[in-house]
């Protein structure tokens, strides 16, 4: 098939990123490669691995694999990469570059087996990107769309914190102006979410939501007009739609609204994503892959409605801490006491309150999480310094909007629905666009539901 080569301003870029689910298959695939294709100001692409490889490779990565589990699981990345590639008319080149990723892959499985270390993982981890990018690229060219494979590690260049890599953002800049930008007005190309590469050249991963913050980061390194993160659901909702079938797809919100919403366990986007979004004031767009014409959710600065409620973010497992000491009262000093002890275990709090001789501070556990934040280590050091009582099995109900803590009747439009459950914390007046508190577990769907009703549906 002919490719279409068309030449486009670099003043007017878009940076579509497709997560796991919109480049699983074939058919997805195709699904994305017509997005592309129809506005031809997406010039740089960013995708995930095809939805079920990290898990494979999350497993391969880890300690105590065989060497029968360590074969059968690099077949079953193989089947699914091989799945897509066979409805390629010309196959051959493309299947030489997955078998020769897969041999990699393998090396790097049989090393981490021998000797398990974070960098290993990191070189295991990142292979689902670069088998996912190299299969795009190659799509896009069977619907005509000039698109070629990037190696991100050639510009996204991190320390050698193997797991959780900071980006040196003016290398990043610098690098994406010299060698990524100047390809974008005659091709598009096709790049890797979530991996880099640190000075020594070693592969290094972002962490968790890394692949949206690999899109933003590049969106901002050579100053894109728009970010398009493509996605399952149409949109950012009221709240999630698994809770109650009354929500809805919000238009516009506003970067704050956004990351407040992002940062209180609305899935659909990573906190970090907006941070280079709204350095370089970008817009964003949150739609869906399977259906692209049902619009979705425009992200930006200003928005044209701010209402007093935006939505409802849940965010679960979490931890709540108190700790208590008479040695509080009229003293100074046994806040920072506490927090450094805090620091020392590299543990960040998320809320906190306060009264004349106690702290209540809560923690968040991230789903799939291995192992317990908050360890027996750290109580036991905390006692050292005050009475500790630790309580699991909470979530976070964060509503979320404009205005809150300045706007008359917040307080019992929200309490007076839900007094027949157990509040154990509530957060207010720290924020202009959040009131947050904590409920059991086994409570909050039906919190959530029942403010969702009270608040959007009334």
């Amino acid at each position: 098939m002919s490719v279409n080569v068309e030449q486009v301003s670099t003043k007017n870029i878009t940076v579509a990123k497709f997560g796991g689910t919109s480049v699983a298959d074939y058919q997805a695939m195709l699904r994305c490669a017509d997005i592309i294709k129809k506005n031809t100001t997406n010039r740089l692409v960013v995708v995930s691995a095809s939805a079920g490889v990290t898990n494979h490779l999350v497993r391969l990565s880890q300690a105590g694999v065989s060497s029968t589990e360590r074969e059968q699981i690099i077949t079953n990345i193989a089947d699914i990469q091989f799945a897509i590639t066979k409805n390629f008319t010309s196959q051959e080149n493309i299947n030489n570059e997955i078998s020769a990723l897969l041999t990699s892959l393998r090396g790097f499985a049989e090393q981490q087996a021998k000797q398990h270390t974070t960098k290993n993982s990191d070189e295991i981890l990142s292979f689902g990107e670069q088998f996912s990018s190299r299969i795009f690229a190659q799509v896009l060219q069977t619907v005509g769309v000039n698109g070629h494979y990037f190696d991100a590690r050639q510009v996204m260049k991190t320390d050698n914190l193997y797991g959780k890599a900071q980006v040196d953002l003016t290398q990043l800049a610098a690098n994406a102006k010299a060698l990524l930008l100047p390809l974008l007005t005659e091709q598009v190309i096709v790049t890797q979410g979530f991996i880099g590469s640190d000075q020594q050249g070693n592969t290094t991963t972002l962490g968790r939501g890394g692949s949206d913050y690999s899109a933003a980061l590049l969106a901002e390194a050579i100053e894109a007009s728009n970010l398009s993160i493509w996605t399952d659901v149409v949109g950012i909702f009221t709240t999630d739609p698994r809770i109650t079938d009354q929500a809805r797809s919000i238009n516009e919100i506003s970067f704050g609204e956004a990351a407040e919403m992002a940062t209180f366990g609305a899935k659909i986007l990573h906190p970090a994503t907006l941070i280079p979004a709204m350095r370089q004031d970008i817009p964003v767009f949150v739609g869906s892959s399977k259906e692209p014409d049902a619009g979705g959710t425009r992200i930006q600065r200003e928005v044209e409605s701010n209402p007093t409620y935006r939505s409802i973010a849940l965010r679960r497992e979490q931890t709540l801490v108190t700790v208590k000491s008479p040695q509080m009262l009229h003293a100074s000093g046994f806040l920072a006491k506490v927090f450094t002890v805090l620091a020392k275990h590299q543990l960040s709090v998320d809320l906190i309150t306060t009264s004349e001789i106690s702290v209540a501070m809560t923690f968040d556990n991230p789903h799939g999480s291995t192992q317990a934040l908050l360890t027996k280590a750290v109580v036991e050091e905390l006692e050292q310094l005050c009475e500790v009582s630790v309580e699991h099995g909470l979530s976070l109900i964060a509503v979320i909007g404009n205005k809150i803590h300045g706007t008359k009747g917040v307080g019992s439009s929200i309490f007076d629905k839900v007094n027949d459950f157990n509040i154990r914390m509530i957060c207010h007046g720290a924020s202009n666009h959040n009131l947050c508190f904590l409920v059991p577990e086994a409570d909050a769907n039906q919190v959530v539901e029942r403010l969702h009703a009270t608040l959007f549906t009334s």
